[in-house]
């Protein structure tokens, strides 16, 4: 039982105060051998729980995975190496539908019968340059698993800025609810878009970037010492994190747009 079908159950009278009490609970985690799964994420939070692949062993990757999956009909996975991806692919490619980023290490498990998230709202994601299409690949893909229509804009780096305009354009005239901003080198993206609109920016500085302030230092600084209001800036190459804030900002929009 999931919480909507707990708390149907106990308004129809199928199950006491008692029993439904103990079913929330243990909706709360599941222990297995490797990790404690927060089974209830989803409910409490909005968003389910994803799976960082980085440093954890493989054989506990595809535990957690398939706990997930049978659990909640899905597992998302981030930052996978091509092991790891292989592996996942071999472990659940004849029983689930896999989606990988290739250049994200991104892998998005699904049950056929687990539902397509609905579509809750709008975000644009523009990226500097080739080198952080890793990252924005990273965005774009956890964004459409969480229910948001994306409007993807590459390679706008400030070098060439003329690019930039026709992007911000389009996501004016679509209404998107946010932005998303990845950028490495000195990160200027950020600021100039958040200029330009009258929407949350949420910068995403990445590794991108070598020598003095290089690995993300320079852009991260960049952003966070922006005089633009408006723009909000996650940890270097934390496009989950981005793209996590962005889909719960559209998720309340759209509830009250409901209303």
């Amino acid at each position: 039982m999931d919480l909507t079908e707990i708390l149907e159950s106990l308004k129809e009278g199928k199950i006491s105060v008692d029993k439904a009490e103990k079913n929330v609970r243990l909706l709360a985690v599941k222990n297995i051998e490797s990790a404690c799964l927060d089974i209830s994420r989803l409910q409490r939070k909005g968003v389910p729980e994803i799976v960082l692949a980085e440093g954890k062993a493989l054989n506990d990757i595809i535990e957690i995975s398939s706990a997930l999956l049978n659990e909640q009909g899905r597992a998302i996975v981030s930052r996978a190496d091509p092991n790891v991806v292989d592996a996942l692919s071999s472990n659940f490619g004849s029983i689930a539908k896999i989606d990988i980023g290739k250049r994200s290490g991104t892998v998005i498990i699904r049950d056929p019968k687990y539902p397509l998230p609905k579509t809750i709202g709008k975000v644009g994601v523009l990226s500097a340059g080739t080198a952080d299409a890793r990252v924005s690949e990273e965005v774009e893909m956890i964004l459409e698993e969480l229910g948001c229509g994306v409007l993807s804009f590459h390679d706008l780096g400030i070098a060439g800025i003329q690019r930039l305009f026709p992007a911000v354009k389009k996501c004016i005239e679509e209404d998107v609810d946010s932005i998303v901003v990845v950028a490495g080198m000195e990160g200027a993206l950020a600021s100039i878009v958040s200029s330009l609109v009258s929407v949350p920016v949420i910068g995403v500085p990445t590794s991108s970037g070598y020598g003095h302030g290089g690995r993300g230092e320079g852009a991260i600084a960049s952003m966070l010492q922006s005089c633009t209001p408006g723009l909000v800036v996650v940890n270097i190459d934390n496009g989950v994190g981005a793209a996590v804030a962005a889909a719960l900002i559209s998720k309340r929009i759209s509830k009250h747009k409901q209303i």
